[in-house]
Formats: C-alpha cells, sequence, structure tokens
C-alpha cells in the first residue's frame, strides 16, 4: 500500500481508528463502470439498479483497510456475482471496536474474522452471536521477519535479538512456544513495544531485530522493496499454529433467519476468489481500480503470492477443517490463554458453504 494514504502493514492487531477514514477520504464519489460505486465514506455497492427492491442487502465488513485478503470480495462486487444472486452487498470500514464488534451486533450482517479473535469472544462472560463461515486463506501464513545480516533463520536464533510485541498473552504464547520448541530460551529475546506501520522500514531502521509479519504482505512488501529477509513461519515449527487467518464471519441470527442470502453470498465469494486465484494480475488490477490508494506493484505481487494460498490443498475455497480449528483451540485451554474454557468444537459453522 503506499505511503500517501494506507499502510503497507497488514499487523490486524495494530489497528488505529482513523486508518478506515484515512483510506476511504481519498476515494471519489463515482461510477466506477465496472458495476460498482464508491462513495467518499469509503464504501462500495452494487451499482446494479433493477431490482433493487426484491434484492437482499448485506453489508460486509473489513478487518483493516483494502488488501489482497478481500481481493475475491471486490472482485465479486465489480464483476457483478453478488448481484446474479440477488444481493446488495455494502462493503463498509470497520469501526474503532473492530470488525468483530460491529458483527456481533448486527450492524454488519458479515465481514472478516480470525479464529483467535473469536476464540476471545467464545471465552468472554457474553459472547457476541456471530461465527465463522468460510475460510478466506487455508492456512495461517504468518511468522517472523528480519533483516537478512542478522541470520534469524530458525526460532532459538531469536535469542539475543529484539521482537517487535503487540504486549498480547497469545501472540507471546505462540512466539515462545516456537523459541522453545527449537531448543531456544525465550528469557533472552527482548520484547519492544511494536510501533511502526511498516515492518520493512521498522527493521531497516533498526527498531527492531524481529516481527510478527503476514507473508502475503510484509514479507511481499519486502520483495517490492528489494530488501534482503529472513523468515519462518509458525506452521513450520508446530503444526498447532495452523488455525483460520482470515475467515468469513456472519452474525449468527441473520443466518438462522436469512440462510440462502448467507448461502448466496458464499457462492458470489467463492466465484471472486477462484477468479482472483486464476487470473492474479486481472483480480489486482480490480482491486485496484476499486481502492487506487494502492501500491499497484504490492497488490499484484501479494496477490500472484495469494492465488496458491485462498485453496492451497483444500478440495475447495472456504472449507474449514474440525481438526485443525479444534486443535488451536485446544492449545488455548491447554495453556490458560482465555478467560473461559472453549467448546473446541464452537464458533464456525459450515452449513452455508455449498
Amino acid at each position: 500500500m503506499s505511503d500517501k494514504n494506507l499502510s503497507p502493514s497488514l499487523n490486524r492487531r495494530q489497528f488505529v481508528a482513523a486508518a478506515g477514514a484515512a483510506a476511504t477520504a481519498a476515494l471519489a464519489a463515482c461510477d466506477n463502470g465496472s458495476g460498482t460505486v464508491e462513495g467518499p465514506d469509503g464504501t462500495a455497492t452494487s451499482n446494479d439498479n433493477a431490482s433493487d427492491a426484491e434484492k437482499t442487502k448485506v453489508s460486509f465488513v473489513l478487518d483493516y483497510t483494502p488488501n489482497t485478503n478481500h481481493t475475491g470480495i471486490y472482485v465479486a462486487l465489480a464483476e457483478g456475482y453478488f448481484a446474479e444472486e440477488g444481493l446488495e452487498v455494502e462493503i463498509v470500514q470497520p469501526p474503532a471496536d473492530g470488525a468483530d464488534a460491529l458483527i456481533g451486533a448486527g450492524g454488519a450482517q458479515m465481514g472478516v474474522s480470525y479464529q483467535d479473535y473469536i476464540a476471545n469472544n467464545l471465552a468472554s462472560d457474553q459472547p457476541m452471536p456471530y461465527s465463522a463461515v468460510a475460510a478466506i486463506i487455508q492456512h495461517n501464513t504468518s511468522g517472523i521477519m528480519s533483516r537478512e545480516e542478522d541470520g534469524v533463520t530458525h526460532p532459538a536464533a531469536m535469542e539475543g535479538h529484539t521482537y517487535a510485541t503487540w504486549d498480547m498473552p497469545v501472540e507471546q504464547a505462540t512466539v515462545k512456544r516456537c523459541v522453545e520448541a527449537d531448543g531456544g530460551d525465550w528469557s533472552k529475546v527482548e520484547l519492544v513495544p511494536y510501533e511502526v506501520d511498516d515492518e520493512v522500514s521498522g527493521l531497516r531502521a533498526n527498531m527492531f531485530d524481529t516481527v510478527w509479519v503476514y507473508e502475503a504482505w510484509a514479507v511481499q512488501n519486502a520483495v517490492v522493496q528489494d530488501f534482503p529477509y529472513n523468515y519462518f513461519s509458525f506452521i513450520s515449527v508446530d503444526p498447532v499454529f495452523d488455525y483460520y487467518t482470515p475467515v468469513i464471519a456472519a452474525n449468527d441470527d441473520f443466518a438462522a433467519q436469512n440462510p440462502e442470502a448467507v448461502k448466496a453470498f458464499l457462492r458470489a465469494a467463492k466465484r471472486g476468489y477462484e477468479y482472483a486465484i486464476e487470473n492474479p494480475d486481472a483480480a489486482a488490477d480490480i482491486l485496484c481500480e476499486q481502492v487506487p490508494e494502492l501500491d499497484s506493484a504490492l497488490v499484484h505481487q501479494s496477490q500472484t503470492y495469494l492465488a496458491d494460498q485462498y485453496v492451497a490443498d483444500a478440495e475447495s475455497w472456504g472449507v474449514i477443517d474440525p481438526e485443525r480449528w479444534a486443535a488451536f483451540y485446544q492449545w488455548l485451554n491447554d495453556n490458560d490463554l482465555v478467560a473461559n474454557k472453549l467448546d473446541v468444537n464452537a464458533g464456525y459453522d459450515l452449513s452455508f458453504l455449498e
């Protein structure tokens, strides 16, 4: 993403309330000719006026500013897939308290969430009614990035180096588990605050030595910037970390009352992501047309990477492996990382996928 308006970071835990406004302020209120209308408030809606009164309206909230995790949704909007399913879909930016709160409260019927965020909700004293209904990306594509010159090619090598932390229990427990599983001493890793929007810039400035990143964005940003780096994934250390991030979630009440609308949304979204798999450059162009503030080179680089990740080794887009879902929740339970013990099979519903 360009440094003009949008951060290159995909660090979802560093959400800044103003990010949505910064990302959307530059959107022109005009018909872009691709079947959608972009408004100054950052929304994107279908521009097919035929039978609008008969269409089911769905507000879809993003987790962050638009990026390649969302490409399939933008493709489905631009190519008219939602309209063909009888839906009028509006893409909206998240509020300050995040997409999950809006979905759970019913302010948005569907949106983007994560398995670990859903865990926190389920473990709360008063959980909000929403569930994952499809996986956007089949595997966890996050890990630790560092400067190539430091030689941090595996977790134990983080000893004697700084790590940029979000100061979250699950986050620190994940990295600690990786370091110790590799024979390292977690106490020898110095924790420093995560205070950047661009991980590559932070590494260049020696603000930290290691940082949790998402391979689809920060690592591809390093490639685009020709920045020498090392990277290892969490799932290469322990398969328990192969949880689902991100997912499409739906408000439970909306889904119960409108099951066919949720199925229709997922059918259209699936077509959008399959388009992105088969046509990554064209899909990247569509995303850049919808959100012109994005860095085109980074979007195309990221889209090429994600073309192999949306489905990966699954039978089709969107499926969730119950064993992998349960394994991560069991790990959270076993390590006392949630306020209340989780039902390891809760938080998702595959009945809407076709």
